[in-house]
């Protein structure tokens, strides 16, 4: 995992010094590109803390170059094109979008496409990108993700999972249980609560567990949604352990105390940023950054080992 970071760091420290040079620009994040737009349009619902942070990546790497940013999201397949097409009509320099629902999205991205707009992908849609017509994906692999989460738990001596999913069609959540499902080595049960509600997802959580006590282990794939399981734990006197995807402040505390055995971070913040630069390369410079494959922001596993590593940028908002 620490390849992956390493990785991580070597690709966004190449695209900015190419951001910044062969140009003929001062080499500074303050050039103004005023007339450069992009739009950043992505599935979250709200009240999600983990898409705040693609959203703060995008916009800081707009101050960066000097180019204008517009963040927007819907978690319905059909306004989330709508948005799409929308960003289409405005002619704006290029769309980052997340993929919860690739069907749905794809009519408004070829049209993007079509027209013209560099189109590059976030988060969901890592096996899908490609046929779309996108410049690059920027994520996880929600399969090697998902297989790497159901072998550490194995490894540990848990049998029942609980795998709790807060969107409803979200193919990427669902790939991750299933991927846990594939090499956990015994029960995996998939839990659908509304991502939107923390006090109904602790409640629903809450009475599964009162309904099985045998259950071991509950995984949630979101970090807020963790928090929300160590309640819900607490709720239902049971002694099952809890396990996430995504970091908070929070979080990294309850790793801390020991409470959540560990997170997976995809790095949210890095999608935003990276999206939008690549974008902007692509702009100024004719780049197409990813030589045709996806770039990795994750999968990279947060214990106790390093939680403090990470602590400080948790505070920040930007893990």
């Amino acid at each position: 995992m620490k390849k992956l970071h390493v990785a991580g760091a070597m690709v966004v420290t190449g695209l900015l010094l190419t951001a910044c040079s062969g140009t003929g620009k001062e080499e500074s994040g303050d050039t103004p590109d005023a007339d450069l737009t992009y739009a950043v349009i992505t599935h979250s619902g709200p009240g999600d803390a983990f898409w705040d942070r693609v959203k703060s990546g995008a916009e800081q790497a707009g101050e960066d170059y000097g180019a204008s940013v517009e963040y927007s999201s819907d978690p319905d397949p059909s306004k989330q094109s709508e948005l799409i097409d929308a960003a289409v009509a405005d002619d704006v320099a290029g769309i980052v979008v997340s993929m919860a629902n690739p069907d749905g999205l794809q009519d408004s991205i070829e049209a993007a496409v079509s027209a013209g707009i560099p189109v590059v992908t976030i988060n969901s849609g890592y096996d899908h990108w490609q046929g779309l017509g996108a410049i690059t994906h920027i994520g996880q692999s929600e399969t090697i993700a998902g297989r790497e989460v159901g072998e550490r738990l194995k490894s540990e001596g848990f049998s029942n999972v609980l795998c709790v999913i807060q969107e409803a069609g979200n193919v990427a959540l669902e790939e991750r249980c299933g991927a846990v499902a594939e090499t956990a080595g015994g029960k995996v049960e998939n839990l659908q609560v509304d991502g939107t509600d923390d006090n109904a997802v602790t409640s629903t959580i809450t009475s599964k567990l009162q309904a099985d006590d045998s259950i071991d282990v509950v995984l949630t794939l979101g970090g807020q949604y963790g928090i929300d399981a160590v309640a819900a734990v607490e709720q239902a006197g049971s002694s099952a352990k809890i396990a996430t995807f995504d970091l908070s402040e929070d979080v990294i505390n309850e790793i801390k105390a020991g409470t959540i055995l560990f997170a997976v971070d995809q790095q949210p913040y890095v999608q935003g940023y990276i999206g939008v630069t690549t974008l902007y390369l692509k702009s100024i410079n004719g780049n197409d950054v990813g030589g045709g494959q996806a770039i990795n922001s994750g999968p990279a596993f947060i214990t106790t080992d390093n939680a403090d590593e990470v602590l400080e940028f948790a505070k920040n908002g930007t893990r």
